[in-house]
């Protein structure tokens, strides 16, 4: 490289630096896979932590992510509930008094936890005198630690029957409620999809009848068919016959 190459690349370098730079754990670099994470993952987390870092963004919109991964939004809805749901990351909500705004942020305590765990037990099996060049420790004794689940259900148990169907009916109901709200939705709206489905074990048909029930209202937004839900919960309508049911009921005045 002759002298002007030489300044060309300094320039390149200086102006990279002007732009600012992120700092990543290594260990996520290096140990991403021994986690559970797909490098498309791992590369979400990266740019999570970059967008705070360097352009101070602490929740970054889908399209912004979007825009940075070059990934679809059902895609990276997708990947978000998996790290939220896996206690990778979660989503911390306040309010500025001052301002009357309520914003959110993510927080990447589960990550680091989850790669101290793995780094610790990494640590105790080689000086146990396992071979360092060939090192793997069990994800998981490191899933057991920070509370992560390891690839076969976790903590040693089978996978539970059902665990991926649960994961397309997740995405399929990304997919439906954006054609309804007609946008793209927010990782919190994400997040209260999959708590439905993986937490409140509600049936995918009945929470397609609360949003249909929430657009007939004109009342289209995620606290409403929460109430929906837990309304039917409480009176134990599970299917549609039951939701059927249960609005002749009402009509009725509760005869």
């Amino acid at each position: 490289m002759d002298g002007k190459g030489w300044t060309n690349w300094a320039e390149g370098v200086a102006f990279g630096l002007e732009n600012g730079m992120a700092v990543i754990p290594y260990a996520l670099l290096k140990h991403y896979r021994k986690l559970g994470l797909s490098g498309s993952e791992a590369m979400l987390l990266i740019h999570l932590l970059s967008f705070r870092q360097v352009e101070g963004i602490e929740f970054p919109s889908m399209e912004e992510l979007q825009q940075v991964t070059g990934r679809s939004i059902s895609v990276i809805a997708g990947e978000l509930q998996k790290l939220m749901k896996e206690g990778f990351i979660s989503i911390d909500g306040d309010n500025d008094e001052l301002r009357d705004i309520h914003y959110e942020r993510y927080n990447f305590s589960g990550l680091y936890s989850k790669l101290g765990s793995y780094l610790a037990e990494a640590a105790k099996q080689s000086a146990q005198g396992q071979d360092k060049g060939a090192f793997a420790p069990d994800l998981r004794a490191a899933a057991h630690h920070s509370g992560a689940a390891a690839p076969d259900g976790g903590y040693g148990r089978p996978a539970a029957p059902g665990a991926g169907v649960e994961a397309e009916e997740s995405r399929s109901l990304f997919s439906i409620f954006e054609k309804e709200f007609g946008r793209p939705l927010s990782p919190m709206e994400c997040e209260n999809i999959s708590g439905w489905v993986d937490q409140d074990r509600y049936p995918e048909e009945l929470i397609l009848l609360a949003l249909k029930e929430s657009v007939f209202a004109g009342k289209l937004h995620f606290r409403y068919i929460d109430r929906i839900l837990l309304e039917w919960a409480r009176n134990r309508v599970k299917n549609a016959q039951d939701v059927k049911n249960y609005s002749q009921k009402f009509r009725n005045g509760g005869r």
